[in-house]
């Protein structure tokens, strides 16, 4: 049973590895600076970061001891959180995407203009 699990956890850090190599591009694509590092191309850990303007900084970290996503501004850390409650604040990172939210220094560009 054991065996079974530990195979399950290291598909599912795989897979949610590709799906964050995925938004980085696709965040990217939408002019926010992201990127996603792995080691190696077994996909067993990643760093994400993206920056949403104005010293906003988020960092989700995936790996086979754990899930991190913190969230800085000004260097300073705003929200720490693990496990399934990181998975959930990405998936309002994703919905920049889904809803094509521009960044915060378009939109004021885009408003003055």
């Amino acid at each position: 049973m054991f065996v079974r699990l530990a195979e399950q956890h290291r598909q599912f850090v795989k897979d949610l590895v590709l799906n964050l190599k995925a938004l980085a591009i696709v965040l990217e694509n939408q002019g926010y600076l992201a990127s996603c590092y792995t080691c190696g191309d077994q996909l067993n850990s990643a760093s994400f970061m993206v920056s949403l303007g104005d010293d906003h900084l988020i960092r989700f970290l995936v790996s086979d001891y754990g899930i991190t996503w913190t969230e800085m501004r000004d260097d300073r850390e705003l929200m720490k959180l693990e496990g399934a409650e990181a998975i959930n604040q990405l998936q309002e990172l994703a919905n920049l995407v889904k809803y094509r939210i521009q960044p915060v220094e378009y939109q004021v560009a885009y408003r003055s203009a």
